[in-house]
């Protein structure tokens, strides 16, 4: 045991494990990490996709909608057209006699959101259709919006909704109530009701529920603004946060529509070919949504209410109809009526390559995990190395006069006595090694504990900014942000310590900071894995910062590195470059900066979006800390002649 212990602390203090095998360790986390990812397309890494509840039996039953119901559904549609100009309240006010007319209990919620200077308002309306055999204590909502996520009007499936509501009246097999919910759009009016239905809702924004039904079961959203017939539905599935459905929904939904003679399409991918880079092309798409975390439908707003949803939307030009659309909605009601309880065999972290191919949270994590761990490791690493001292030691050599007597101590503390003429010639050889020395960790600590409070500013500001001037108040920030590591680096090291003393201060900032990255990282890898990935490769310059004396131009390049990575710079080219991206799928417009802090700003408002608190409040400390290492932490040392040898 003894000599156990013993190898341990000779490990401890071997100066190639502190030094040189760390840097290497972390670089291989970060790139098998990132190779791990570009694996997961592959059919050894992937598997297909399964039924996991029994229940459910999707597509099992005959779908008996259509015929006569198709008049019925150009009926409705004729009045939807002529109420297109018309306010919200008159709309609603339309719409209600409709479903009072069919036998409904009909409700209306008012509601008011502020963001960014901007004033959302609208009134939600609904109708209850309760089971025939059921006691009122679960429920499944379908979701048609006035206007869909792009702003245009959602006629068909507004129409298509009030057919199916018609239709599913006259069955009674019904154990589930059904409740149609109608908000003026897809972003606010959705979240409002839902919040209110789970008494989750600020009174002071939103109005209660006057009727509600049992726990929701399940919900889906129609996107269907265009008329004609179509090829394949399109499934959008992501929700808030990067929050995901049961797969068994997705799933029932894929078999269901494959039974009516339709495809089904994933992530914007309407020509898949099941090939290596489609797959890969469906898996990044769904992370880049999952990383942002914002709502890409009505169906976005039931899932951080763990009540499994998704949004349907008829794309292509082929030979099917609304009616068969219809079918597919049915037959999915059918299924989760069904249930006996809330879906919960399947999985609920996952990543699709294909309508019928996943990656399941045991198989992706490690590559996220990987990453956050090399930020501990480097962390672990510098706070050993802190401990003890690594200066030079010095010149051996010395010499005395003949009749004199001389006492050089090395590093070891041995005295070595040298006496007469032989003190001209007398030479000692000494080998670098580390003498324990006493850590001071509360500046280090303190300064990285304050940037992180101080990322709480840029939070505030951008969320309540209005959004005319988010703009220039971005410019000028990201203008202080390139001086803040300079400014702290002067403003906050204290100019007196010596070299020994200066660099343990930077071993433990770095440490400290990397430390709270690594943890933070590996925390959110469980719960948004595409968000941790993203942040985490876009940190990984900051575990190779230097905390040795290094050359200006060494500082000042890698300080360009550190710029080029930034959140500002990341947030300008993700609005240049990737809005367009996003406004196609319909979950965001535009590509100024302005537009894509807006957007997180009414995220963090309406839909609890937290994406901006992981960006300004976990990341970017981290990179004003690694900043203010790269510096150098001030001027030169004023005590040069620490750790030199005594001569007595």
């Amino acid at each position: 045991m003894a000599g156990l212990l013993t190898s341990v602390l000779a490990i401890r203090r071997n100066d190639r494990l502190l030094k040189t095998a760390p840097p290497y360790i972390s670089l291989v986390c970060i790139v098998v990490g990132v190779v791990w990812l570009f694996l997961l397309p592959l059919n050894d890494y992937s598997r297909r996709t399964y039924i996991s509840e029994n229940a459910l039996l999707p597509g099992q039953v005959h779908a008996y909608f259509g015929g006569s119901d198709q008049n019925v559904f150009r009926a409705y549609r004729h009045e939807i057209d002529a109420l297109k100009n018309s306010s919200n309240i008159e709309v609603n006010d339309k719409l209600e006699n409709i479903l009072t007319g069919v036998g409904l209990k009909v409700g209306r919620q008012n509601y008011t959101y502020h963001s960014s200077g901007e004033t959302y308002s609208g009134e939600n309306l609904y109708a209850i259709l309760q089971a025939p055999r059921g006691d009122a204590t679960e429920a499944i909502v379908l979701v048609a919006p006035w206007r869909n996520t792009r702003g245009e009007l959602n006629r068909s499936a507004l129409a298509l909704s009030l057919v199916l509501t018609r239709y599913f009246k006259r069955w009674s097999l019904w154990s589930k109530d059904i409740i149609l919910v109608i908000p003026p759009d897809s972003r606010t009016g959705i979240q409002a009701w839902v919040d209110a239905y789970h008494d989750a809702h600020d009174p002071q924004q939103v109005a209660p529920l006057p009727l509600k039904s049992g726990a929701l079961q399940g919900a889906v959203a129609l996107d269907y603004p265009q008329e004609g017939r179509f090829e394949s539905i399109h499934i959008v599935y992501d929700g808030v946060n990067g929050q995901l459905p049961n797969l068994d929904l997705i799933n029932s939904v894929v078999n269901i529509a494959n039974g009516q003679g339709q495809g089904s399409k994933l992530q914007q991918m309407w020509k898949h070919k099941d090939t290596y880079d489609d797959r890969l092309k469906t898996m990044l798409r769904g992370m880049v949504n999952q990383g942002l975390g914002h709502s890409t439908g009505a169906h976005s707003s039931f899932i951080p209410y763990h009540v499994d949803a998704i949004t349907i939307q008829p794309v292509g030009q082929g030979w099917h109809d609304e009616m068969g659309l219809g079918r597919v909605v049915e037959g999915t009601f059918r299924s989760l009526n069904n249930l006996l309880e809330k879906l919960h065999q399947s999985f609920f972290f996952y990543l699709l390559m294909n309508k019928d191919r996943f990656v399941s949270i045991g198989t992706y994590l490690p590559s996220a995990m990987l990453v956050a761990a090399n930020f501990t490791i480097m962390a672990i690493t510098l706070w050993m190395r802190s401990g003890y001292s690594e200066e030079e030691p010095p010149a051996t050599e010395s010499q005395q006069p003949s009749n004199g007597a001389s006492t050089l101590t090395d590093s070891d503390s041995k005295d070595v006595k040298v006496e007469g003429s032989d003190a001209a010639a007398a030479t000692a050889t000494t080998t670098k090694t580390s003498k324990p020395v006493e850590k001071d960790i509360f500046l280090p600590l303190g300064l990285v504990v304050g940037c992180h409070l101080l990322g709480a500013l840029p939070l505030f500001v951008f969320n309540h900014t209005p959004s005319n001037l988010l703009t220039p108040v971005f410019v000028l920030f990201a203008a202080v942000n390139a001086l803040l590591p300079h400014l702290v680096s002067r403003l906050l090291t204290p100019a007196s310590l010596t070299t020994q003393q200066r660099r343990q201060f930077r071993q433990l900032l770095k440490s400290f900071s990397l430390l709270l990255l690594g943890m933070f990282l590996s925390t959110l890898a469980t719960l948004n894995f595409s968000l941790a990935l993203l942040i985490g490769t876009l940190a990984a310059p900051l575990t190779f910062t230097p905390t040795a004396h290094a050359a200006p131009a060494a500082r000042v390049a890698y300080m360009l590195i550190l710029n080029v990575l930034s959140p500002p710079a990341v947030i300008a080219v993700v609005a240049t470059a990737a809005a367009r991206y996003l406004s196609e799928g319909g979950a965001m417009g535009g590509g100024s900066v302005g537009h894509l802090l807006a957007e997180a700003a009414f995220g963090w408002r309406v839909w609890g979006l937290y994406t901006p608190l992981v960006v300004w409040c976990v990341w970017w400390p981290a990179w004003l800390v690694g900043g203010v290492v790269a510096l150098g932490g001030g001027g030169r040392s004023s005590s040069e002649g620490m750790g030199k040898a005594k001569v007595a």
